[in-house]
């Protein structure tokens, strides 16, 4: 009892007790970590199941590319944390599985196995790897509840400089492009602001929150889906394919009609 009493005086006691509470309080919490990924996928996803059966699709459609464990490899980056945001945009718009590495993956139609519940199970594997983005509600994508006025005002400060006012899309640097946004779905065009794919920036909550995000859906869906009265849209790429179009067809109507008066005159002579 007395070497107890004596071990308990002594000057390192106290320090040696906050370090074993610290080490079980750390123990407890890993384990609480652990056991809530499967949960908060089950939550992205829908179903607990999701998550084995999403493993098993990886396997065999993306771990050539991106590790058995999502870790990534010298052609494909990691997929820990990016989040089953990130899933259903680069999956549903065909850009992965990527058929040929590149500057930049294009869309293309989607393979044969893609559909709704294997996009719903990737994300959900994805998503317990390390947490993300997940993929927002039907209420957050809907245009009819977003401000167009403020979401193009949103859109001129942020986008324009790569997409176009119209969101026609672009060339940017190194083989890399800001993709035409006209067959992007509401869901899409926000799941791009919360993962910033490719070249693209991630706009996150912070950033701009949720209801912007909104907003801008609503303003980029309605300019689409305006008409061109007067002319040709000529793809509302802006004024260099406006000026093109002017020079070659206006001087080339003009050369012709040269052509054509030169040879009345000499015709007449």
């Amino acid at each position: 009892m007395t070497r107890i009493t004596a071990w308990r005086r002594h000057p390192l006691a106290r320090y040696a007790v906050l370090i074993l509470a610290l080490a079980l309080v750390g123990m407890v919490y890993a384990a609480f970590v652990q056991a809530s990924k499967p949960a908060d996928a089950a939550l992205a996803s829908g179903k607990l199941d999701d998550v084995a059966q999403g493993k098993s699709l990886f396997e065999v459609h993306c771990a050539s590319c991106h590790g058995l464990n999502a870790q990534g490899t010298s052609t494909a980056p990691t997929l820990v944390g990016v989040g089953a945001a990130a899933v259903d945009f680069q999956v549903s718009t065909g850009r992965m599985p990527a058929a040929d590495p590149g500057a930049q993956a294009p869309r293309k139609p989607v393979p044969h196995w893609v559909n709704e519940d294997t996009i719903r199970q990737l994300g959900a594997y994805v998503q317990s790897l390390g947490g993300g983005p997940q993929r927002p509600s039907k209420e957050q994508v809907d245009p009819a509840l977003g401000d167009a006025g403020k979401g193009g005002e949103l859109f001129r400060a942020n986008c324009i400089q790569c997409h176009n006012w119209a969101g026609s899309g672009g060339a940017l640097t190194r083989g890399k492009y800001a993709p035409n946004l006209n067959q992007a779905s509401p869901e899409q065009i926000y799941e791009a602001m919360v993962t910033g794919p490719q070249a693209m920036p991630v706009f996150n909550d912070s950033t701009i929150t949720p209801e912007e995000k909104r907003s801008m859906i609503a303003y980029i869906t309605q300019v689409r889906e305006q008409k061109d009265p007067g002319g040709f849209g000529l793809g509302r790429i802006g004024p260099v394919t406006e000026g093109l179009v002017a020079w070659v067809v206006g001087i080339a109507a003009l050369a012709l009609a040269a052509i054509w008066i030169t040879a009345k005159k000499r015709q007449k002579s």
